[in-house]
């Protein structure tokens, strides 16, 4: 008879992006490994992409929860009339009405840990009726929003049900609380909240080597290492049997670039490389695309004839633009957090077998997985140059990756078994 795990997470489909993705796959096979999940998420979530052929990916034996959440920000979307809500997204606009900067300082200052702190308290409730109806074997949270680890907290604190924390990104070291201009006070908030979650689980998972050191540092116990990774069976039969060609040369970036994604060096090297020739070339921006780099790509005459931005796609379409690529671009956060950037799609780049140009920290955890793989290489997002000639290596054919390496510990299902391994400890402990 298989256990069940409540998974409490924001992020759930319809929303897209990799936070989806991580939770989404191992729900699909957990059961392999006798445990049934258990969703519970907000019933109108407020999120900014989404993607219908998700839903089609839920698990026959994955229960789905939902519950109401309030969340400050649906005021705000109303009386500003715009959908730009993310901290990211929202810093980089060069001018704030006074409204704007008045949300971002509470963002950081108020809605301690972030804008979901209103759904703990009814989630709690809910949940403790349901645990014992259920009967529910361990919980797992994941974040952020870190708001579900408070859930799990509570839920805890009360049962003692066996607890997984997932931090898919830091907390109280996010990288960007400076630009928020969170005070001391505030900070020593986050400090306390995330110090009791890290003491309080029975396990804590995360997503890159750097993560997982820095939360070892600050919580002085193990923490587990969890990566994302990709599925085989989303890859179409193209890919596995690697018949796939495209003309000309084109390189393609997938997901959202935003103030801390700067694609800017990259076209540069792109365009000297390529304006002074007659080649056939293309570069492709696959997802939300900041009104900064649409605006740089438009006032120059060369590159709005050579990039192209198709907007957000759903997943399952992404692949129609990886059969096009003879190089696969990964633009890395530039921050304090740079060294841990793993994003969820570098696992599937790599699957495709096409050659990746990732900038970013060459000593960073995506680039040893880059080189261990043998699926590309990380540059600085400053050594134009080389990115240059990097990019002048593929176009003649000498770049292409090397098949050393091995994913395969990378695939969902292997995730998965090493989740549930982690899930069986916590229960017998």
């Amino acid at each position: 008879m298989k256990k069940r795990v409540l998974i409490i997470t924001y992020y759930w489909p319809p929303s897209a992006g990799s936070g989806v993705q991580r939770w989404l796959k191992f729900s699909k096979y957990l059961p392999e490994f006798g445990w049934e999940p258990i969703i519970y998420t907000p019933e109108n979530p407020d999120f900014d992409l989404k993607d219908e052929s998700l839903l089609e990916e839920i698990g026959k034996e994955t229960t789905v929860l939902k519950s109401p959440i309030w969340e400050p920000y649906q005021i705000l979307d109303k009386i500003r009339g715009k959908k730009e809500k993310h901290a990211a997204r929202l810093m980089e606009q060069g001018e704030k009405t006074s409204l704007e900067k008045a949300a971002i300082w509470a963002r950081a200052n108020l809605l301690i840990p972030d804008p979901r702190i209103f759904w703990v308290k009814p989630s709690v409730r809910i949940l403790l009726e349901k645990i014992a109806e259920l009967k529910i074997d361990a919980m797992i949270t994941t974040g952020p929003p870190h708001s579900m680890h408070l859930i799990g907290n509570h839920i805890h604190d009360k049962t003692g049900l066996p607890w997984i924390a997932d931090f898919r990104d830091p907390w109280s070291e996010w990288e960007l609380w400076d630009e928020l201009e969170v005070k001391p006070w505030a900070r020593k908030k986050h400090e306390r909240l995330e110090s009791e979650v890290l003491a309080n689980a029975n396990a804590v998972t995360t997503i890159s080597p750097t993560f997982k050191f820095d939360l070892e540092r600050i919580s002085n116990r193990n923490i587990e290492l969890l990566t994302n990774g990709y599925d085989p069976a989303d890859m179409p039969s193209l890919f596995k049997k690697k018949e796939f060609k495209s003309g000309g040369f084109h390189l393609v970036y997938t997901g959202i670039i935003d103030s801390i994604r700067n694609p800017i060096p990259i076209l540069n090297a792109f365009k000297s490389e390529f304006a002074p020739t007659m080649e056939e070339v293309k570069f492709t921006f696959v997802g939300q695309v900041s009104d900064t780099v649409r605006t740089y790509v438009e006032m120059d005459d060369w590159l709005k004839k050579y990039v192209e931005f198709p907007g957000y796609v759903s997943h399952e379409k992404v692949f129609d633009f990886y059969t096009q690529a003879d190089l696969l671009v990964l633009i890395l956060t530039n921050t304090k957090n740079a060294k841990g950037n793993i994003p969820g799609k570098l696992f599937e780049y790599i699957s495709t077998g096409i050659p990746v140009l990732a900038l970013g920290d060459s000593d960073g955890d995506s680039a040893k997985i880059l080189s261990e793989s043998g699926g590309g290489e990380v540059i600085s997002h400053s050594d134009e140059p080389e990115i240059q000639n990097t990019i002048r290596r593929h176009f003649l054919g000498e770049g292409k990756p090397s098949t050393s390496g091995s994913i395969e510990k990378f695939s969902r299902k292997n995730l998965t078994q090493k989740l549930a391994q982690i899930l069986d400890d916590c229960t017998l402990s």
